[in-house]
């Protein structure tokens, strides 16, 4: 039977992992990696999930491309009682038949007993099927050698997928030496607290105390634990809390602190931390050897080991790494594994991530974290959307865009591509379509070529931002996306004083045979507010004549990634810099789609070059009169400053819509 899931324990996560014990449950429902991996894509593919805005009161966001649930074959490695298969499955709870903390505690007193049978691979969720060219995820318990046949034999089976192994604290070491030991294989460790920092960490100095320590330890046990477990006591409590069960009482915790003293003995405790000792240091020595794609995340409230210190060691060390914080470890309700891998863009399912084949839709949970990311941009600037109707009509609100694909939208892009986000937000709000934004490549490489590491990259990777290609762009057409293209690029982006709303595009056409291939509509847009926004203090200009400014800039272009190198003129002269901008007393945006250009039935005539470079120069057009549309109808709007906007919504609801000038 294929399952799909992601262990609720593992010898890591959980209670110290003695040779002769397994791990302690806690409750898969309010684990936000379960949920995550372990959804069927029937199940998705019927989920329609609600969201709010200004624009509609609620509508329906329903993804409706490939289960994400499918992104990757999960399993934990435990010690179990055996089957007739070799594999244990536990079927998800229903609401009415949720765990209680007792019950928790209650099957740790039954797993704790050893059947001699071997440790294995196996998922506690009974799920549909996963997708065929998913990767496979390992969360790792503390078995070097189980995980190193484990991968070698799914490396012979499928050699051209990547492994993830997920480890926490012990199981980041273990990840460490099997990559170490394995570099021929293609291995994305995602590591959260690594334990490589042991002998730096409070945890090293109870070593002593508890040689010569008689008995148990009730009262210091959950103190350890936090160090090796991401304390799974508090996350109990927190969900009993939170209601999942009746909250224990005091006697009640009291016998439960007996209960993991009697799991976990003083013995067991000072074979753990010898462990942990043991794997920091063999990991630490061969940090050398690892070749592996590595994600570290660290807690900053950490206070067993010094996470953070030791994630930005370790990306330091390791050749291909990057960190991320985070205030809880990602066990934790509220942090969802998923989302942070796609964030860090490392979730690919072969050799290299293809943004667009690779990409993985957003969950409402990342589409409401992502409204609230922008929450502030849209209250201040409280968009106005207009499209156009088939017969020419201007209407205000996306009526006018199409709901199939391939769509290419050209526009302008305003002061530091302010106006992307909202419009991905207005897109998915009111038509249910997600545009995916074609950007400078700096934005999804990491350090040598791109950024440096920056966490706000993670949101365009999250929504689907692509790196700017001609190969990206025939992927996205082909699959029948709708496109967000800018052909001024960061000329416009990073604009220079006084050069507000003026194009800076190719000479010749770079997108009009391409749509044509696919029969694409092209849709010429502006959108204008950046100047009601902010204003440029200190461009470009300005900056090379500070000598100090000057080395930065010159400096980060040694490293970014060059594009356009083969034209010449004012679009390819693109230096990355920040433009020094001061706000303003917010104005507003507003955005025009014109009426959609046909490419379907036209591919041979636009292969003729005159042709298309007629029709090329027709969206350039297009583009500028939306804008001077724009900028002329915005004079009449009463509620362009946001003075008046909030007296409105003082009398009608902050979440009201703002309404704009006459049509």
């Amino acid at each position: 039977m294929t399952t799909l899931g992601a262990s609720i324990f593992s010898t890591d996560i959980s209670t110290a992992f003695h040779p002769e014990m397994t791990s302690l449950f806690w409750n898969q429902r309010r684990n936000p990696i379960l949920k995550r991996l372990a959804v069927s894509t029937e199940q998705l593919a019927s989920t329609a999930t609600t969201v709010t805005s200004k624009t509609t009161p609620k509508r329906n966001f329903v993804e409706k491309e490939s289960s994400e649930a499918a992104a990757f074959s999960t399993a934990t490695a435990v010690k179990s009682k055996t089957t007739s298969t070799g594999t244990t499955y536990l079927s998800e709870e229903s609401e009415g038949n949720r765990k209680s903390l007792k019950d928790y505690f209650d099957e740790a007193k039954d797993m704790i007993k050893a059947d001699g049978a071997p440790p294995r691979w196996f998922s506690p969720l009974e799920c549909g099927s996963h997708s065929p060219d998913s990767p496979l995820l390992l969360f790792l318990p503390g078995l070097v050698q189980l995980i190193e046949r484990t991968i070698r034999s799914e490396h012979n089976h499928s050699p051209n997928k990547p492994i993830y192994l997920v480890g926490e604290s012990l199981g980041a070491c273990f990840a460490l030496a099997v990559a170490a030991r394995n570099p021929h294989i293609d291995l994305v460790l995602v590591l959260s607290n690594p334990a490589t920092s042991f002998s730096m960490s409070v945890p090293q100095s109870t070593i002593s105390l508890l040689e010569f320590i008689p008995g148990q330890m009730t009262l210091t046990l959950c103190h350890i634990l936090s160090s090796m477990t991401g304390d799974p006591l508090k996350m109990a409590i927190d969900n009993v809390v939170k209601g999942i069960s009746v909250p224990p009482t005091i006697q009640d915790l009291s016998t439960y602190l007996s209960v993991l003293a009697d799991i976990l003995p003083n013995e067991t405790l000072l074979w753990k931390l010898e462990l942990l000792k043991s794997a920091s240091a063999y990991a630490n020595a061969r940090l050398h050897s690892v070749k592996a794609q590595t994600l570290i995340l660290y807690s900053g409230k950490d206070q067993m080991m010094p996470s953070e210190e030791e994630g930005q060691r370790l990306s330091r060390e390791l050749p291909n790494c990057q960190t991320r914080s985070s205030a809880h470890v990602w066990q934790e309700e509220g942090v969802d594994l998923v989302t942070i891998i796609k964030g860090a863009g490392y979730y690919r399912r072969g050799k290299c991530i293809n943004y667009v084949s690779d990409f993985i839709p957003l969950t409402t949970t990342e589409f409401n974290k992502f409204c609230e990311e922008i929450r502030l941009r849209s209250d201040l600037t409280s968009p106005v959307m207009l499209s156009t109707l088939e017969d020419g009509k201007i209407v205000a609100d996306l009526s006018g865009i199409p709901s199939e694909g391939p769509v290419l939208y050209v526009g302008y892009h305003n002061l530091l591509g302010l106006e992307a986000f909202p419009m991905v937000q207005q897109f998915m709000i009111q038509r249910n379509v997600l545009v995916r934004c074609v950007a400078h490549p700096m934005f999804f490489e990491s350090k040598d070529g791109g950024l440096p590491d920056f966490e706000g990259n993670d949101t365009l990777r999250i929504v689907g931002g692509v790196p700017a290609s001609a190969v990206n762009l025939y992927k996205l057409l082909s699959s029948k996306s709708h496109v967000m293209l800018h052909p001024g690029g960061m000329r416009e982006a990073l604009h220079r004083k006084g050069e507000e709303y003026k194009l800076f595009w190719p000479e010749s056409s770079e997108f009009v045979r391409m749509s044509s291939t696919f029969g694409a509509k092209i849709i010429p847009f502006g959108a204008v507010g950046e100047d009601d926004i902010a204003q440029i203090v200190l461009d470009y200009n300005d900056q090379m004549r500070i000598p100090f400014l000057k080395s930065q800039i010159e400096e980060m272009n040694k490293r970014v990634v060059k594009l356009r190198t083969d034209i010449t003129g004012e679009v390819a002269n693109q230096p990355v810099h920040l433009p020094l901008p001061i706000p303003k007393i917010p104005g507003r945006f507003y955005y025009y789609f014109g009426k959609p250009i046909e490419t379907k039935g036209r591919k041979q005539e636009l292969r003729d070059r005159k042709k298309s470079q007629k029709l090329y120069l027709q969206v350039k057009g297009e583009v500028e009169n939306c804008i001077a549309y724009l900028k002329e109808k915005r004079q009449n709007d009463p509620y362009r400053n946001i003075l008046p906007r909030l007296i409105y919504q003082a009398t009608h609801g902050f979440r009201a819509q703002v309404p704009t000038f006459e049509l």
